[in-house]
């Protein structure tokens, strides 16, 4: 995969560099170091990751995602500050790693954007102006339909352990695999209504027998799930989606 890092730390860059340079199949393209400066070298050389610091000179990490994310590029957030997990995971971000940056954090935020990439790839060519075929009225209510090149997978509702909005589709994650599927969340949460998913932040439901662990610093919550994956939750989700998760109410 081809990789961008964008951070005003020469120091963080280098470390981050090293990190990478000793994975396969990572090919390091360019390097930024303004948010700005991210934008434009994200345009010219079109990496498939961006990692991204937040806090930059001039324009910040979250803006710069903001007119990023949209040009096919995944972007994994590199930052010292936790605070502004919601707000990248709601950007559609992969991941959201604190410094310093430790190894196993990486490969896994590299592995969340293999899966990406190849939900994405899994997608027939023509499905982009295409609508998900119509299920059976008995499937309605607990089956997405979800067209991929090789036909149609049925994924049963029950199965799916997280679901990530980015733009005008969602990944749908089971213990097996990932599926790109194209809806939005507001149609999501109606489909949903019924299902036992809590919804977590704007982007994200998840299925509360998936969570492990409730992590809890200051005003900050975040979900660890059962595969490794640790999702924020949002301040206005908060007290709703623990009451989902654990049967009690917050105070």
């Amino acid at each position: 995969m081809r990789v961008v890092i964008a951070d005003d730390e020469p120091l963080a860059r280098a470390l981050l560099r090293c990190m990478l340079e000793e994975l396969p199949d990572i090919e390091i393209v360019d390097e930024a170091e303004s948010g700005a400066a991210a934008l434009d070298r994200v345009a010219a050389s079109r990496p498939d990751i961006l990692f991204l610091d937040i806090s930059m000179p001039g324009r910040s990490g979250i803006h710069a995602a903001i007119d990023i994310i949209p040009l096919q590029t995944d972007v994994i957030f590199v930052t010292a500050h936790e605070e502004f997990a919601v707000d990248a995971f709601e950007l559609g971000a992969i991941d959201y790693l604190l410094k310093p940056v430790r190894r196993p954090r990486l490969i896994k935020a590299l592995e969340r954007a293999r899966e990406r990439r190849r939900a994405r790839q899994a997608e027939p060519a023509a499905a982009s102006n295409a609508m998900p075929p119509a299920p059976a009225a008995d499937d309605a209510e607990d089956i997405f339909w979800v067209p991929g090149r090789n036909g149609t997978a049925r994924v049963p509702i029950a199965a799916i352990q997280r679901i990530e909005a980015a733009r005008d589709h969602v990944y749908l994650h089971t213990a097996e695999r990932t599926y790109f599927y194209r809806c939005t969340m507001a149609s999501m949460q109606q489909r949903l209504a019924s299902s036992g998913m809590v919804r977590v932040h704007r982007s994200a439901f998840i299925r509360p027998d998936a969570v492990t662990t409730i992590y809890r610093r200051g005003k900050a919550t975040t979900l660890g799930l059962a595969d490794n994956v640790m999702i924020p939750v949002g301040a206005s989700y908060r007290a709703g989606a623990l009451a989902r998760i654990t049967g009690a109410v917050e105070k």
